[in-house]
């Protein structure tokens, strides 16, 4: 398990613009980052970015984004949720590769 303290920890393992998680990680600070994050779980209270991207999503209550999402699934563990964006619809693809990026 990786644990990152600061913004500077977690920008020094950003690579060609990618900060790729094979591990668990715990994030102890807000971060922000210009960065495509490749990961295979999130669990998350808040999450800002600027364009979503994911295989599978699971949340809770409730999942959006502003501007694009697009995933291979998407399930909440609530009868009553909702999932949306704002400014585009939501896209669920067909799994190609359940690998990911390498």
């Amino acid at each position: 398990m990786k644990i990152y303290k600061t913004q500077q920890e977690v920008e020094s393992d950003i690579k060609d613009g990618v900060l790729y998680i094979e591990d668990d990680v715990i994030f102890e600070c807000s971060i922000s980052i210009n960065a495509f994050i490749y990961a295979r779980d999130i669990n998350a209270g808040d999450i800002k970015a600027g364009d979503i991207k994911a295989w599978d999503i699971n949340f809770y209550a409730v999942c959006f984004a502003y501007q694009s999402f697009v995933c291979e699934s998407i399930v909440s563990r609530r009868d009553r949720s909702k999932y949306f964006c704002l400014d585009s619809k939501v896209v669920i693809k067909q799994a190609k590769n359940k690998g990911g990026p390498k």
